[in-house]
């Protein structure tokens, strides 16, 4: 019987590959012993002298991949049935290699191996100096932890961070103290053995901590002036050899532990685990619903700075109260600094609504559609029948017709657009050659923003607001016919187009404010002109001149007014560390409760001009989503998922 597999898609060294070869085999023995049940004399072979000497090795010396593939191995079969066998005499090569039906006689080596015909004296045996290739590279890093035993009453010593939890740690430092005192270790500590090695801890921690004052306290002395223990008045508890607080609570009919909390350093790595033990046990609250639990007992220097700054890097905490760190806001966009363009050239694109429309006695639903021009903030509105690809390319087509065509288009990723750029795309590649050559000018560039991320189109998305805003000061809650609901928008379109661009003065000697509508109309708002012009002098180049300086007049005002007030950032101003691939982080979904946000993990980031990561793409599961960094909560660690963040079992998100 014979058994192959396939490489990984994973790229593997060669020793693992051959470390997975090994375990194949051992499989393979054991399927033939269970089937055949006889007794059998088996040895396996294996051409790689790195893949011997591991599994003649212990298991727990290398890393996961490897050594659980050793200890399968060695529960499979016995290490001592494993030989060496050059690569020129192994048949298993020509599993991967592929053989004629001429060459699989009974003389071929697939059939037998020459040299198991002879005497096992002659079968091929380990070379003298066996070659370890990658061996070492998959040891575990060496680690070594001693502690010393001195005179009875001595404290050992111990590496508090080493402990991943503050029971773990009481355990440990407790069957020390008893084998220390030449007591048998226990299998688990006692009530009072545990309160005595929690005070050992607490009395190791003010050793190393307050060395001088402890001293000054043993010796009935004073603590020095510039102390951190001089204004609590720390006084040596006799019982057990503690500093305690003496402060001004000494009559109150409390607990000693109250009255006298035991004085420790937050800095310390035992607090540390200290205070990770009271944030867990509480479920992770607040910082001062620790920092009131803990006071219980022991006085923290600097405590509520301590504990918070535990809770920032603590996976619980940040999964019910982190926020996202939004990167330092970016530059102003090649789309609002298109100056001397016409109107509409870069345009945003949004749809707002439903509104409720009167068809006889029916009622419909109709949505507003919003053009907005990311230079010039001109705005141009329209109604949509219906949120689909068919009802976008009809409003595109009238606003190319009214406005001009568009360079670019910048939009979320709703279905209406994506739809209309798949229908755009495929109407133009199927326009005839000739068609093509001449509408090849009109063809307009579509940008996507990412996924949940409004603030990409903060600009439009204001202006949404706005009308809005005006559509209910308007109409209230009335449900009007549809050309009524036009006209409003219309109108809307009128006012926010006469909308002030720049700081409006009061003195009358200054220049008005510039408006949309001048590079729109050739006036500063919707109102009639104020001149009337003779007939013939419509066409005169006095009339066009007009219309040139008022165009010039807005450019200049533009760049010395409003452009210089765009300069400052309003929000987003300080530096944060990017998200790189493989950070664990915690989708947030206002739409959705907290706890059912979803677990992911970066898989890549697509970071701006100025290299800073807005955006990236993470993995939930076994699908892949594009979002945005300002939805996105940072996690300490991988522990978050346990280690695999595809057996995160919650709800996926909606993929848009």
């Amino acid at each position: 019987m014979a058994r192959s597999r396939l490489a990984p898609k994973r790229v593997q060294t060669i020793p693992r590959l051959e470390l997975q070869a090994a375990l194949s085999g051992a499989v393979l023995t054991e399927l033939l012993e269970d089937e055949l049940r006889l007794s059998l004399s088996v040895t396996c072979w294996s051409d790689s002298t790195t893949v011997l000497s591991w599994i003649t090795s212990e298991s727990c010396r290398y890393n996961r991949f490897v050594g659980a593939r050793i200890a399968e191995i060695q529960r499979l079969t016995d290490h001592t049935i494993w030989r060496y066998v050059v690569t020129a005499k192994n048949p298993a090569d020509d599993l991967t290699r592929g053989l004629m039906l001429s060459e699989l006689t009974t003389e071929s080596r697939w059939s037998a191996p020459p040299f198991l015909s002879g005497p096992e004296e002659d079968w091929p045996s380990l070379p003298s100096h066996m070659q370890q290739d990658d061996g070492e590279v998959e040891l575990k890093g060496s680690l070594f932890t001693a502690f010393t035993l001195g005179n009875r009453g001595e404290v050992p010593e111990i590496e508090a961070s080493q402990f991943a939890s503050w029971d773990n740690l009481v355990e440990a430092y407790g069957r020390i103290l008893c084998e220390a005192e030449d007591e048998t270790k226990p299998d688990f500590l006692s009530a009072d053995q545990r309160m005595e090695t929690e005070q050992a801890l607490y009395g190791k921690v003010q050793a190393e901590s307050f060395p001088d004052d402890l001293a000054a306290l043993t010796a009935c002395k004073p603590v020095p002036r510039n102390s951190r223990l001089a204004k609590l008045a720390p006084e040596i508890d006799k019982d057990t050899q503690l500093i305690r607080v003496r402060g001004r609570l000494r009559r109150a009919e409390l607990d000693i532990d109250v009255k006298h909390p035991v004085v420790l350093d937050c800095k310390h790595p035992i607090v540390q685990l200290l205070i990770k033990n009271a944030d867990e046990r509480l479920g992770h609250p607040g910082t001062g619903t620790v920092l009131a639990d803990v006071r219980r007992r022991f006085w923290l220097l600097r405590g509520r700075q301590s504990i918070r700054g535990l809770q920032g890097r603590c996976t619980g905490c940040l999964r019910q109260r982190g926020q996202p760190s939004v990167p330092k806001m970016a530059d102003m966009p090649h789309a609002r600094l298109r100056i001397g363009k016409p109107a509409f050239y870069s345009t945003g694109v949004d749809c707002f609504g439903p509104y409720t429309v009167t068809m006889g006695r029916r009622s419909e639903r109709r949505w507003g559609i919003i053009w907005k021009c990311m230079t010039t903030r001109a705005v141009y509105l329209d109604l949509l029948e219906s949120l689909d690809a068919d009802a976008f390319l009809l409003a595109f087509n009238r606003f190319r017709s009214r406005r001009g065509a568009p360079h670019e288009l910048l939009c979320d990723n709703g279905t209406n657009f994506k739809g209309g750029l798949s229908e755009l795309r495929k109407a133009f590649s199927d326009m005839a050659p000739d068609l093509q050559e001449r509408l090849a000018k009109y063809k307009v560039n579509f940008r996507f923003n990412p996924p949940s991320a409004p603030h990409f189109g903060g600009t439009w998305e204001r202006e949404i607001r706005s009308v809005k805003t005006a559509l209910y000061a308007t109409l209230g809650d009335r449900s009007v016919s549809a050309p009524v609901l036009y006209t409003c928008l219309v109108e809307v379109e009128a006012l926010l187009n006469s909308k002030p661009l720049t700081y409006v003065s009061s003195d009358i000697a200054d220049p008005d404010p510039i408006t949309p509508f001048m590079l729109l109309m050739g006036r500063r708002d919707h109102a009639p002109p104020q001149v009337v012009y003779p007939e013939r002098d419509v066409l005169s180049r006095r009339r066009w001149r007009q219309c040139q300086a008022l165009i010039q007049k807005f450019w200049k005002e533009f760049v010395q007014s409003y452009l210089s007030a765009m300069q400052a950032r309003q929000k987003w101003r300080s530096e944060t560390d990017n998200l790189s691939v493989g950070d664990v982080v915690l989708m947030a979904d206002p739409q959705q409760r907290r706890a059912s946000w979803p677990l992911a993990k970066v898989t890549e980031v697509l970071p701006g001009t100025d290299n800073r990561v807005r955006t990236v793409r993470v993995q939930v599961g076994d699908r892949i989503y594009t979002r945005p960094v300002a939805r996105l909560i940072r996690l300490p660690s991988e522990t978050a998922l346990g280690g695999n963040p595809e057996a995160a079992t919650v709800p996926e998100p909606d993929e848009t």
